[in-house]
């Protein structure tokens, strides 16, 4: 009797792993879209059926216009994506691809500014006492 998927721990974190890698190798070499410039692949997420993939990315030039434009070419792009994901993946459910992006960074950025203003305001208000 074969063994049902969820019996093996962690199949679908490294099936999200692989994803990513290949992913990211051919959005960098295969994919000609100009729309789609230099994006990091941050995360993937997998349903336990595998049918669907949700990928999470980040670019350098986080303007709302860029990150829409970005966003459209990859969605139109995401049936080639598959397509040549299917070549070096080799599982019995290739997942459709979504992508979302990433803005994790750049509220991590913003939140350590935050952090780094309330330190020096507290340094200045302790020397003045």
């Amino acid at each position: 009797m074969a063994r049902h998927s969820k019996s093996i721990p962690g199949r679908s974190v490294r099936v999200a792993d692989q994803i990513q890698r290949d992913l990211s190798d051919i959005i960098f070499s295969e994919l000609k879209d100009p729309h789609v410039g230099m994006i990091t692949i941050t995360d993937v997420k997998v349903t336990p059926d595998y049918a669907h993939a949700k990928v999470f990315f980040t670019m350098l030039d986080d303007s709302p216009d860029k990150v829409k434009t970005t966003l459209d070419s990859l969605h139109r792009a995401s049936g080639f994506l598959r397509m040549q994901l299917g070549k070096r993946l080799h599982i019995h459910t290739l997942p459709q691809l979504s992508f979302v992006y990433d803005n994790s960074i750049a509220q991590g950025m913003a939140l350590s500014h935050l952090i780094d203003v309330a330190n020096s305001e507290r340094a200045k208000d302790d020397g003045e006492v």
